[in-house]
């Protein structure tokens, strides 16, 4: 079968994805992931008697947690097949890409199983925010001073 031919069948049968809807979904269950983590903020902070920034660790081991239990359950991936983009970006997302590479390779022990699996999708996530973080730090010295 030509190619162009091939093309045109897969194309006649690819379902199209309404983009406006799409973002609109990330954008109000993002928006509802952050009145969530403002939340939790406010509620360790008041109810811990604890300054803004302790709780706001709180609020992230939090999240981390949720989004790790909800990958050990099955959930996280039903729920993010309706919210999108709106919470794969946040903590929960990155919880979840290690939850789920841990739990994939738990069977092959933990060293040679999970310690050497877990970061395969991860850790390209912290070699780029580390070093843009150093980048963004040598632009923030020469700009601003020493």
């Amino acid at each position: 079968m030509e190619k162009s031919r091939y093309k045109q069948i897969v194309d006649k049968h690819t379902p199209k994805e309404n983009r406006l809807i799409n973002v609109l979904v990330c954008f109000f269950t993002g928006g509802i992931m952050g009145v969530i983590g403002q939340a939790l903020i406010d509620t360790y902070s008041n109810c811990l008697n604890i300054p803004t920034k302790d709780a706001s660790v709180f609020m992230i081991v939090t999240l981390i947690f949720v989004g790790c239990l909800l990958t050990c359950l099955g959930w996280f991936d039903k729920i993010v097949n309706f919210c999108k983009c709106g919470l794969i970006v946040p903590i929960t997302g990155f919880a979840h890409a290690m939850m789920s590479a841990a739990l994939e390779y738990r069977k092959e022990g933990m060293v040679t199983g999970i310690g050497a699996n877990m970061l395969k999708l991860a850790g390209s996530v912290i070699i780029f925010g580390v070093v843009s973080a150093w980048f963004f730090g040598l632009i923030r010295i020469f700009i601003m001073g020493a």
